[in-house]
């Protein structure tokens, strides 16, 4: 079986089977015709089925000669892996020559997190006497309180809050439902932007009724609209940081585990798959690390501690 007719069959089990976004789709089918691109470049005029894990380490090879970074190379071999995965699950194949491949090994990056302070400064910092402002502090608010990403929060809908008992449902990563509590802060703003604005709103557009957040022209907002009001409300406020809609995500957590929450409840409240992920939020207290250090180490007992 040739390359192309495989490779479409892998593209409708995406889309059909998996449901993934069109951006995903053309994302694997890019990392798989580099793979096919270094095979014909190189004359291993071979088809799918003759694969062998030496022609896909040689490939991962090539791709750090060109100067891709590990991120770049562990996705295209990421892309690679899904396609052999497929293969197997269809029985097309009964050989996965990426099976015992493993991507490069990343550098993990600590994310940008602010203060508590700064948070508290940008929330402020917001005209609440303008609609749009009204509704811009109930964003962030909710952004800071639950963790949300910024999908989840574009399209929160009203029939999933449940203020009453303290809580909200969001539609997180692969349609993967989840319940995050809600702090009396945001339960506050919420209302005063239902209330005060979303309810007074007369071109709300087909199909967005129960959508929360809505832009001027009654739509939903779009990703890059939420990035320049969190870029506003930072600079408004004075703050000399990269502020993003993450940063607020990030801070969540960041801000949680300062505070002894169990590592397992903000893994569950982010909607992380792993836990691996939730867990360098563990290490951004550098404060307290430093100071655990200097009090207990036996090189650095400190005079006013003994």
């Amino acid at each position: 079986m040739d390359w192309q007719s495989l490779i479409k069959g892998f593209k409708e089990y995406m889309l059909l089977e998996r449901s993934f976004s069109e951006n995903s789709i053309d994302a694997y089918h890019r990392d798989i015709n580099k793979f096919v691109e270094y095979l014909r470049i190189n004359g291993h005029e071979k088809s799918p089925l003759e694969i062998e894990a030496e022609d896909v380490r040689q490939f991962v090879f090539s791709l750090n000669d060109m100067g891709l970074g590990a991120r770049s190379q562990g996705r295209i071999l990421s892309g690679v892996k899904a396609f052999y995965k497929y293969l197997l699950l269809e029985d097309i194949t009964d050989n996965d020559p990426t099976a015992l491949l493993e991507g490069p090994r990343l550098a993990r990056k600590i994310p940008e997190v602010m203060t508590v302070e700064e948070v508290q400064t940008i929330l402020a910092s917001i005209d609440l006497s303008t609609d749009h402002g009204t509704r811009n502090r109930a964003m962030l608010e909710v952004l800071y309180a639950c963790g949300l990403r910024v999908s989840e929060l574009t399209h929160l809908r009203i029939s999933n809050l449940f203020l009453d008992v303290g809580f909200i449902k969001v539609i997180g990563k692969n349609d993967k439902e989840r319940l995050i509590p809600i702090g009396e802060e945001a339960k506050k703003h919420i209302l005063i932007y239902k209330e005060e604005v979303r309810k007074k709103m007369k071109n709300i557009k087909k199909g967005q009724e129960d959508i929360l957040f809505l832009n001027r022209r009654g739509n939903t907002l779009t990703r890059i609209m939420l990035f320049y009001i969190v870029k506003e409300a930072a600079a408004a406020a004075g703050l000399d940081k990269n502020v993003s809609p993450h940063t607020f995500r990030h801070s969540f957590a960041t801000h949680l585990i300062e505070g002894g929450a169990d590592l397992k409840a903000v893994q569950d409240m982010l909607g992380h798959e792993s836990i691996t992920t939730t867990e360098i939020y563990t290490h951004l207290d550098t404060d307290y690390l430093r100071e655990t250090v200097l009090m207990y180490h036996p090189r650095n007992i400190r005079k006013d501690v003994e």
